[in-house]
């Protein structure tokens, strides 16, 4: 009988390295899928919670926030660019283009996590695919809603939401209480509640991770 494990994958929608840790965890997951039965729930986390609406230009944001020039930038997007590619997504050449704020994402992932679960993973990867491979603005109600249908939901329930202030509680807790416990970059993998794999990680680290906690969880 396959082990079960619960992961918890604390990301947000504007980070790059989250499309490809997902992308490289379904990977992961796809090759394991007889040895472990995984639960995956998708956790907030929000890079910039202050953005205001109508977000900022990546070029801009970045510098402003690490000091790292045009051209830097230009060979870390060719690098995810790259890695992307070994993971069958797709980023957009011109990366971002701006970057937004997430949080009513976030309040959506956390709505289909709690009501319609298994279209949770569909949602985020709708969400991500709107973000780095079609720059789009991800504060904008038309495309979460157009996330929301590619998904499988319901967009008029979806739209009821983002008109009111439904799960911005949740979400804010949810965002808290994995800060406290530590965790201050993303994409974060937590397996079990307990053990963390940081970075989007390739494939095969997944898989030897995963395998890893299995074993630990079947002896001990």
């Amino acid at each position: 009988m396959p082990s079960h494990l619960k992961i918890d994958f604390v990301s947000d929608i504007s980070c790059p390295w989250c499309a490809i840790g997902m992308a490289s965890l379904n990977q992961a997951l796809a090759q394991l899928q007889d040895e472990i039965d995984v639960t995956l729930a998708f956790q907030p986390f929000e890079l910039n919670p202050h953005m205001p609406p109508g977000g900022q230009d990546i070029t801009e944001h970045l510098t402003e926030k690490y000091g790292s020039t045009a051209e830097q930038q230009a060979q870390i997007r060719d690098t995810i660019r790259q890695r992307g590619m070994e993971v069958d997504f797709a980023f957009h050449p011109g990366g971002r283009g701006r970057i937004y704020n997430t949080f009513d994402a976030h309040r959506l992932l956390h709505w289909a996590g709690t009501a319609h679960p298994p279209h949770q993973a569909a949602l985020k990867k709708a969400l991500l695919t709107a973000c780095h491979g079609e720059q789009q603005a991800m504060d904008a109600p038309e495309v979460l809603l157009e996330a929301v249908r590619t998904a499988g939901l319901d967009a008029t329930e979806a739209q009821a939401i983002l008109a009111s202030d439904r799960f911005s509680t949740e979400v804010r807790e949810h965002e808290a209480f994995y800060t406290a416990h530590g965790i201050h970059a993303v994409p974060a993998v937590i397996v079990n509640d307990r053990h963390l794999i940081s970075g989007g990680q390739p494939s095969a680290a997944y898989v030897q991770a995963l395998r890893s906690i299995a074993a630990q969880g079947s002896t001990g």
